[in-house]
């Protein structure tokens, strides 16, 4: 398992939260994804062999939140 933790723009509401949650959740090879309002921050632990950091960037950003920065571990 990875982790990876994803920087966005400053969420406006916490029906953000939700949205973004739900979505990753649902997401192949990702074991759980926490949104941090106030930070506003993704935190990601995931299968490698599953799915990659880049394709979860992709994912949040599909959803209308841009992805400033990453960092894996």
């Amino acid at each position: 398992m990875k982790k990876a933790v994803f920087q966005l723009e400053p969420l406006t509401c916490p029906s953000c939260i939700k949205k973004i949650e739900t979505t990753l959740s649902k997401t192949e090879g990702i074991d759980s994804a926490k949104v941090l309002f106030n930070s506003s921050k993704v935190k990601t632990q995931y299968d490698e062999s599953q799915v990659e950091a880049s394709q979860i960037e992709e994912t949040i950003s599909k959803l209308g939140y841009p992805v400033q920065s990453s960092k894996v571990s």
